[in-house]
């Protein structure tokens, strides 16, 4: 029997997330996932690329200790030969440098009316790195996929219980996903080598897909006859409007936009504060599904049309800017973006179980003195 296999695992009482959503404050469960990790600070989006400190980071289990002198990467299962690479491995091949934003896919959960329970972020979950690896297309063709091999499940070194299950976190991709040029196994992180915390010694890089396809601490690669059924994949990042399954899966981030707070904040409630007179707005928009076609800013309800910049890179945030005359008084701010695919981001939520994919457009409130 696979290690893959669902029959093969061991059971423990449902975590408290199995709950499903909440009306009420926020879980002591929900606060220590809070805790243990962090988004990027908005006015982070005034970088290109975004520090390695303020990047956002999402951690499922423990974050695990791997050796980089004994550590290597497996390529195994439905193939014509395994191959086993270390870190120089690695190196020695060709490599690429390349922006990407990742976002995760549970970004905007606690936003949600009732309140779906679980990492509980706001709008900051994401993050613009450079990143430099090489390119897995060409190791897999090494390999030599066997005929029948459907999927890649890629399995980090993290290991825990979640839903009821004990397993490492594993995800998949179907062979042809795998084979996109830009899909990389990446070891550095803005010129530097990844931190722990971002899946040292290896991870993949799923650029346009949320950040759940990019499994970090990579320890194994598996070419798959049939479909993988671990808990990450067959359960999680779904869209269901129950808890009964399955849902569609996630994959693709949806388009959105991002304001830099203008103004000061307030300390407890964020909200913003500012002198009258014109003022330059300005954020970042990206999708997965296409390029940044269009970003408004929406001003008290009216909407007016904003500058882009030059994308970033083929898979990386754009930036956007606009001149606003600010008048004394309260103001809500709002920022919605349009990808080449057509799709724009709404006012209004469009809620889901598990709170994945909530790309409702941003809402800042301010006070001009």
């Amino acid at each position: 029997m696979s290690k893959h296999n669902l029959k093969n695992r061991n059971h423990f009482t449902a975590p408290v997330e199995a709950g499903g959503p909440s009306s009420g404050p926020l879980t002591a469960e929900e606060l220590q996932l809070a805790a243990r990790n962090h988004a990027m600070p908005l006015e982070a989006l005034r970088e290109d690329i975004t520090p390695a400190g303020l990047h956002y980071l999402l951690t499922h289990f423990d974050i695990p200790y791997i050796a980089p002198e004994t550590w290597s990467l497996r390529i195994g299962g439905a193939v014509d030969r395994e191959i086993e690479l270390n870190l120089e491995d690695l190196k020695a091949r060709p490599n690429v440098t390349m922006p990407v934003t990742l976002e995760c896919a549970g970004n905007g959960r606690s936003l949600l009316k009732p309140r779906p329970l679980s990492q509980p972020w706001v709008l900051e979950a994401v993050g613009t790195a450079s990143w430099t690896g090489t390119p897995l297309a060409p190791i897999l063709a090494e390999a030599g996929l066997a005929g029948d091999a459907v999927e890649l499940v890629f399995t980090g070194a993290d290991r825990g219980i979640q839903g009821g299950t004990e397993e490492p976190y594993a995800r998949s991709l179907t062979v042809a996903e795998a084979m996109h040029p830009e899909v990389l196994l990446v070891y550095e992180m803005n010129g530097a080598p990844l931190p722990p915390q971002h899946g040292f010694p290896l991870r993949l890089l799923v650029p346009g897909w949320y950040g759940m396809a990019s499994v970090k601490w990579l320890a194994s690669i598996e070419a798959v006859t049939s479909r993988f059924e671990g808990y990450q994949q067959a359960v999680a990042y779904h869209y269901m409007q129950g808890p009964e399954g399955p849902g569609l899966p996630v994959t693709r981030i949806r388009v959105r936009s991002l304001m830099v707070p203008p103004g000061i904040p307030d300390f407890f409630t964020r909200k913003r504060v500012m002198d009258a007179g014109p003022v330059m707005l300005r954020g970042r928009a990206w999708s997965g599904h296409g390029e940044i076609e269009r970003v408004e800013v929406g001003i008290d309800g009216e909407w007016m049309p904003a500058h882009l910049d030059p994308p970033a890179g083929d898979f990386a945030w754009t930036g956007w800017s606009m001149v606003w005359l600010a008048a004394p008084g309260e103001h809500e701010l709002r920022c919605r973006a349009m990808d080449s695919s057509g799709a724009l981001q709404q006012t209004t939520q469009v809620w889901n179980y598990q709170g994945m994919g909530n790309n409702m457009a941003q809402l800042v409130h301010v006070t001009v003195r």
